[in-house]
């Protein structure tokens, strides 16, 4: 892809020659696979762990789960073996209740009260009362988010260089704009497309519950933007152009880890005369379309803007430059994977889901492509980012390869 030099000013940091952006899209659990991924990228750039080995991904960019990544890579973005080798012990260590509220009373108020207001809010419509809000209380992870992330190593690191720039994207509710809150360690001028808009800012907890606020999932997250609250959601709805903010902020090459597989269309059983979808099954649509279709679609586009731009004839100092993306996906179904992990979740939980349709039975699997976002249990996160690692460790030629041109 070819970009103006006024749309993308360059960043402040980060190593000499072809900037590399790191983009890593939503995706929920699913987003354990990009720590698989990115600690197999860093084994291949330094098989030695050397403690002093610089952070390769001087602009640094996340969407929904893929912004708590981000934002955790970027806060010890000094020390980048460290900071790897500590998510993966968080993310192989996590349950449910780390993330949202698993537990009888929780679900309670949430999701058996959402799907009540469902099916009976005709009746209930005139009660007083608080009104909920979504199917699961995330406050939970919030406060790991507090305990784990140190937001003043992130001001540090931007200001010595180790990181150029941090961005993370959520969907304004009220404004129906999609955001990129960003914080860097030079003044960049923010951006303005249609329907989307770069904030500058100091990225904080807010801003990564508002990214990751799944719709009707997670509860919605009030932000400041331009001295006024916004309510936000999932930076996946309406992101159509998920390598955009990278390129702005600098990135003259762009990695992209993924979440999706590329047969994830219909990964589960079908029957000759199907029955009619569950609620599991159409919210399991719902969210790859959110989380998967938009990332497809970029880079198609852009794989097609440079095919078409390597042939033109530009005038001299017009500024439009080249930007190549590689990009990290897993190479088989996370849908079915998570129906195998399905009694690791709590029981309430597993209650509750099945009541939305899930299930693991052989004979009639459904609703993997929603628990695939929401089961946030070890054992299916340790299969993700083993499955991350040994994926991009198959692809060392093109990791090598794409980094070393980035020094040319």
């Amino acid at each position: 892809m070819r970009t103006r030099h006024g749309d993308d000013p360059p960043a402040g940091g980060g190593s000499a020659g072809r900037p590399v952006g790191l983009v890593l899209t939503g995706g929920g659990a699913r987003a354990a696979y990009q720590v698989g991924a990115l600690a197999a990228v860093l084994e291949i750039l330094d098989p030695q762990a050397r403690p002093g080995f610089p952070n390769p991904f001087p602009i640094i960019c996340g969407t929904s789960a893929g912004a708590i990544n981000a934002a955790a890579l970027a806060c010890r973005a000094h020390r980048p073996h460290l900071a790897l080798r500590r998510m993966r012990r968080l993310w192989e260590s996590l349950e449910t209740g780390m993330v949202y509220r698993a537990d009888a009373p929780g679900l309670i108020g949430t999701g058996v009260r959402w799907l009540g207001l469902l099916s009976l809010g005709w009746m209930m419509s005139g009660r007083a009362g608080k009104r909920t809000q979504s199917l699961l209380d995330n406050s939970p992870l919030a406060d790991l988010l507090g305990r784990v992330l140190d937001f003043d190593r992130l001001q540090a690191n931007l200001s010595r260089g180790f990181v150029s720039a941090l961005a993370v994207t959520a969907s304004g509710y009220t404004s129906g704009e999609h955001l990129t809150f960003y914080q860097a360690g030079q003044p960049i001028q923010p951006w303005h497309r249609f329907l989307r808009r770069a904030v500058p800012t100091a990225i904080g907890i807010d801003h990564l519950m508002a990214s990751s606020a799944i719709p009707f999932v997670f509860p919605a997250r009030a932000v400041p933007v331009h001295g006024q609250l916004e309510w936000c959601g999932d930076g996946s709805m309406r992101q159509l152009a998920p390598i955009s903010p990278a390129i702005h902020l600098g990135a003259h090459r762009v990695l992209v880890i993924g979440t999706g597989y590329r047969d994830d269309t219909h990964p589960e059983k079908r029957d000759a005369a199907p029955p009619y979808p569950t609620l599991a099954q159409v919210a399991g649509h719902a969210l790859s379309s959110i989380f998967l279709d938009s990332l497809s679609v970029d880079v198609e586009r852009l794989e097609s803007t440079n095919s078409l731009l390597q042939h033109a004839v530009l005038p001299d100092g017009d500024g439009m430059r080249p930007v190549d993306v590689l990009t990290l996906t897993p190479s088989q179904s996370l849908d079915l994977m998570a129906l195998e992990h399905l009694d690791a979740m709590p029981s309430e939980a597993r209650t509750l889901f099945r009541v939305l349709g899930v299930s693991s039975e052989p004979d009639r699997p459904g609703g993997g492509a929603l628990m695939s976002y929401l089961l946030f249990e070890a054992a299916y996160t340790r299969r993700l980012i083993e499955l991350g690692y040994a994926d991009t460790m198959r692809r060392i030629e093109e990791v090598t390869r794409f980094f070393e041109e980035a020094r040319a």
